[in-house]
């Protein structure tokens, strides 16, 4: 199954994506909404609500209010090594804030507080119920679906600390969808990730080369504090961002940067 949040001019809703076409899910004004329902699976598969054709609607971001957004660093092994570092024994994580997020298909603005804005494309993982002190066993039960995120990363202000937090935290600047892709519908051992900038590609990685799997990651942040539905896990980008490139390569006004995953979409993002 595929879900996804469509804007429409009552509000935004939940809708199963039903071919060419999105069907509301009355009663549920987004995925997170949603996923808040224990029978989230029965209710997304009986709803009968109103239709559009995709060319017909735009796409919010997929889950607009998650109680967390949680983030890996490098955990493909390819990045880790463009970025000179020994591969790390736990993962890397920091935090993002629902500020953060836009729609698969909207603009992000460059910032004149920083010109070194890179792209990282990702697989992410969105938490389908309350997982705490979960194994990396149990773990995938509690995996709702997969989409796509791009981290856009203010680099002069990520590395002007330690911290990698105020770098990544930018207002309407992360893109995530364009649908939620159930687990049976989706295949991480065979799924690519791909990010092109103004139709170049810049990004091309397995899946399955992620160090650190979505399971082990939701098991490993359950240890520490609740997930909760609708709560997002980007896994971390694969090599080809622009501050690992010589010379280094960044966006700017007039770029169309896209991330697509194998099975889910594809996020377009126009930097304006």
């Amino acid at each position: 199954m595929k879900l996804a949040t469509v804007r429409t001019p009552d509000g935004t809703s939940a809708a199963r994506v039903d071919g060419e076409e999105f069907t509301e899910i009355p009663g549920h004004v987004d995925v997170g909404a949603l996923l808040a329902d224990g029978d989230w699976r029965q209710v997304a598969a009986g709803a009968s609500g109103r239709r559009h054709r995709k060319g017909d609607v735009e796409l919010e971001t997929v889950v607009p209010r998650p109680s967390k957004v949680l983030c890996a660093g490098l955990n493909y092994t390819g990045h880790i090594q463009e970025m000179g570092r020994e591969l790390p024994e736990y993962p890397t994580l920091f935090a993002k804030f629902a500020d953060t997020l836009t729609g698969p298909a909207d603009a992000v603005a460059a910032v004149a507080e920083d010109p070194e804005m890179d792209w990282e494309g990702e697989l992410a993982v969105v938490v389908g119920r309350t997982a705490y002190k979960v194994s990396e066993e149990e773990a995938g039960e509690h995996i709702a679906g997969f989409t796509v995120a791009n981290d856009i990363s203010m680099r002069g202000w990520q590395y002007r600390s330690t911290e990698w937090l105020q770098g990544k935290i930018w207002a309407r600047s992360t893109p995530v969808g364009p649908v939620l892709v159930t687990p049976d519908e989706f295949d991480a051992g065979t799924a690519v990730l791909r990010t092109t900038l103004n139709g170049t590609p810049v990004q091309e990685h397995r899946i399955a080369d992620l160090l650190f799997t979505p399971a082990h990651l939701v098991a490993y942040v359950s240890t520490m504090l609740p997930l909760r539905p609708g709560d997002l896990i980007l896994t971390g980008t694969p090599g080809g961002v622009g501050r690992a490139r010589t010379p280094r390569w960044y966006m700017k006004p007039g770029d169309l940067v896209e991330v697509t995953v194998d099975g889910i979409g594809t996020v377009s993002t126009p930097i304006v």
